[in-house]
């Protein structure tokens, strides 16, 4: 039976539809997560190995904290996450890496330091309300039992670790995954399922309850992904990612995703686990989620009235304008 006159008949073989997009040839947004994640399991192997062998030769007392050891693996994580959404983004996408919204825009460092601001706030609030409370003993601060030379160098240390782990995550959970799944299915399942699996992604750390972690880093996931939303951006979320993680643990003295780092305020948490989080850190107890709200209204505030102009949208142009 011939089709109608005039309708369009497609030429592409049936099992096409299983793997390439319905709207232009490159492949479905599931099977390019797919194959980043392995491409990212493969370059992080290749990255990381170097450090491991070197540590085997050196011997464990070559890296004398904890800090220095998290940050000798975070650099080459960092190169492996860094590439694998690069290569995946041109080659699978078809679409230029800064597309995902990392365009160097005039308000690419202002949104990264208003996000660290923003973080400052929410993890500074969680403190005061936990001592108003009596769920935290204050004890003085690491200058007063370690040399200040020592202090400065480990919140050094601290920065560029969490600088190396807020970029990478963000252009993984907010960039790579939240738009490949947006762009798959809609915006509401874009942030839920990269939150969950952001969340996922952490219950391995330690002194991980695998319920709170994954109530309180899924809600963290939400929190970063509307910075994307509000700004279209990865810049916000870079931003709250570091401020979240350097004023949480070095400054502030709670534990980090379970992480124990050095800390200019020492204090000691004895506060019901469920609400601090315990050993784990504020993210994994409900005391999270009045915070977030408060940096919600933060983020709400900062981008209020920002209109996303051509200059500051990021856009999809293919990879070989890049």
């Amino acid at each position: 039976m011939k089709p109608a006159s005039g309708s369009p008949v497609s030429s592409r073989p049936w099992f096409a539809g299983v793997f390439l997009s319905p709207d232009e040839p490159r492949l479905r947004a599931g099977w390019r997560l797919v194959l980043q994640s392995l491409l990212a399991l493969v370059l992080l192997f290749a990255f990381t190995l170097p450090i491991v062998i070197g540590l085997m030769l050196a011997g464990a007392g070559s890296v004398e904290t904890l800090q220095g050891f998290l940050l000798l693996n975070a650099l080459p994580s960092l190169l492996g996450i860094v590439a694998s959404v690069w290569i995946a983004r041109r080659f699978f996408d078809l679409r230029s890496f800064s597309s995902l919204g990392l365009d160097l825009t005039r308000r690419a460092a202002q949104d990264v330091a208003a996000g660290i601001a923003i973080a400052a706030v929410m993890m500074g609030a969680i403190l005061l309300l936990e001592i108003a409370i009596g769920w935290t003993r204050l004890e003085g601060w690491a200058w007063q039992t370690t040399p200040g030379s020592r202090v400065m160098l480990e919140l050094v240390v601290a920065l560029l670790l969490f600088v190396a782990v807020g970029i990478q995550e963000e252009i993984l959970s907010r960039g790579y995954h939240l738009q490949n799944i947006k762009d798959g299915t809609n915006l509401l399942w874009g942030v839920i399922l990269s939150s969950a699996v952001f969340a996922a992604l952490h219950i391995g750390n330690p002194n991980s309850i695998w319920y709170a972690t994954i109530l309180g880093l899924f809600a963290a996931g939400v929190f970063l992904a509307y910075g994307w939303v509000r700004t279209r951006a990865l810049w916000l979320p870079i931003g709250l990612h570091i401020g979240w993680n350097l004023f949480e643990g070095p400054v502030f003295g709670f534990p980090v995703s379970g992480l124990a780092t050095s800390r200019l305020l020492v204090h000691t948490v004895n506060g019901p686990p469920i609400w601090t989080g315990g050993a784990f850190g504020p993210e994994a107890g409900l005391i999270i989620l009045p915070a977030m709200v408060l940096g919600s209204c933060l983020v709400w505030a900062y981008t209020r009235g920002r209109s996303l102009r051509q200059s500051d949208a990021p856009t999809p142009r293919p990879a070989a304008e890049e």
